[in-house]
């Protein structure tokens, strides 16, 4: 293996002492891999630049640019280039895999004749100076099998929690463009560590597709869900109810807001909305009660269809405090899984149309990879102690009403 000689320039130096750390790590890093760079070019060659030997294989043709995205910023390494082209590393292995999707998706644009000049000028840039089907194949080949096996893999924890939604994307399907749902489940599991647990395309939000999503859910190990957290889409409600007996609903209280308050008359909406919060904010079940008692009696006859919602929906929007207190506010809305969907549109904008289903599921997959990796190796969303504790405790009182039953029967 060749040696990489590497030495500090001045200014990496002065970064470093004057406490400038992630500059001065971003100039080292880019640094070393440039070094990384030239060491193989040597080794493949076998022979340093300018230097004349009966060993060598090659001749250098000089460089092209490209980008690597880091957590310390972008750097900017120079590939070597052969004459006859057979330069190859593997420094680029640990590529984010978001990123090798989102240029595949770009490159399959370009072979179906659906991009614009600058978008094959991208494509040709960060894969060099040109690319064939065959290329985009065995690219697809190397990314498609590890976004699957993440996909289908078993659920082999228990989730207590799952928060469900969806976006829509556009592919090109039959030579049209059709509007596809892309439907994401996150799970909470008994560490308290988020996971995204499930992902899939559909042509709708139909309680079809919901419950064709949930029943590949359960097959791959999910059970004994304790609450799922949603919008109120109609066919979303019908299918958790279909396949998740016994598990409560908790319908998010964001999304309920702002459905409550377009049925309330501009005037009144302020004091609608302040009461609102002050009723999901209530200590426990019964002053929420006394809360939605109180706006009922206040804006009825000002806001009769959004008291009425109110008055339906209450026991929905509630759902959530049969919690104990340290889990409520993260789970009586689906905001957690909305930070998630901004993070995929800012992708899909740059697509646009994909130009197949497994594009999307490709991008978006890798996309889900790198938030599920981040959250297990991150922070942990909940401390699960307190909740474990009353739920056992909740079952165990449950056994002992049961079996009292049973003997007062006997």
């Amino acid at each position: 293996m060749a040696q990489v000689h590497l030495t500090l320039e001045d200014d990496i130096l002065k970064d470093l002492m004057l406490g400038n750390k992630e500059s001065a790590v971003g100039k080292l890093l880019e640094q070393v891999f440039n070094s990384i760079l030239q060491a193989q070019a040597s080794e493949q060659l076998s022979a340093e630049p300018y230097e004349r030997n009966e060993d060598r294989t090659s001749y250098r043709n000089g460089y092209r640019s490209r980008s690597l995205a880091t957590r310390v910023g972008t750097l900017f390494l120079h590939i070597p280039k052969f004459r006859d082209g057979t330069f190859s590393t593997d420094l680029f292995n640990n590529y984010q895999r978001s990123e090798k999707a989102l240029i595949l998706s770009l490159m399959e644009m370009v072979i179906q004749g659906v991009s614009t000049r600058k978008v094959s000028e991208i494509t040709e840039t960060l894969c060099g100076t040109s690319f064939s089907k065959s290329t985009v194949s065995g690219l697809c080949q190397e990314l498609d099998p590890i976004v699957h096996a993440f996909q289908n893999r078993p659920l082999d924890r228990h989730y207590p929690f799952v928060i469900v939604d969806a976006i829509y994307m556009k592919a090109r399907e039959d030579q049209r463009i059709r509007s596809k749902g892309f439907l994401i489940a996150i799970g909470v599991n008994e560490e308290g560590f988020r996971e995204i647990i499930g992902f899939a395309v559909a042509d709708s939000e139909s309680e079809e597709s919901w419950s064709d999503f949930f029943a590949i859910l359960k097959t791959r190990g999910l059970s004994q869900v304790d609450l799922i957290i949603s919008d109120n889409h109609g066919g979303l409600k019908k299918a958790i109810q279909k396949q998740f007996h016994g598990t409560s609903w908790q319908r998010c209280q964001t999304h309920f807001s702002k459905n409550l308050l377009d049925k309330t008359p501009k005037k009144v909406q302020m004091a609608v909305k302040t009461s609102l919060n002050d009723l999901y904010n209530a200590p426990n079940l019964k002053d929420a009660k006394a809360r939605k008692q109180y706006m009922l009696d206040k804006y009825r006859e000002q806001a009769p269809k959004a008291m009425d919602l109110l008055d339906e929906s209450f026991d929905e929007i509630t759902a959530v405090f049969a919690l104990p207190e340290p889990y409520r506010k993260r789970l009586r809305t689906t905001n957690s899984i909305e930070r998630v969907n901004e993070e995929l549109r800012r992708r899909e904008r740059v697509i646009r149309i994909f130009p197949n289903e497994d594009s999307m599921i490709r991008l978006m997959g890798a996309l889900l990879m790198e938030h599920h990796e981040k959250w297990l190796t991150g922070k942990k969303y909940f401390t699960m102690d307190c909740y474990l504790e009353e739920r056992d405790d909740a079952r165990k009182q449950a056994l002992t009403e049961r079996a009292e039953l049973l003997r007062v029967v006997t």
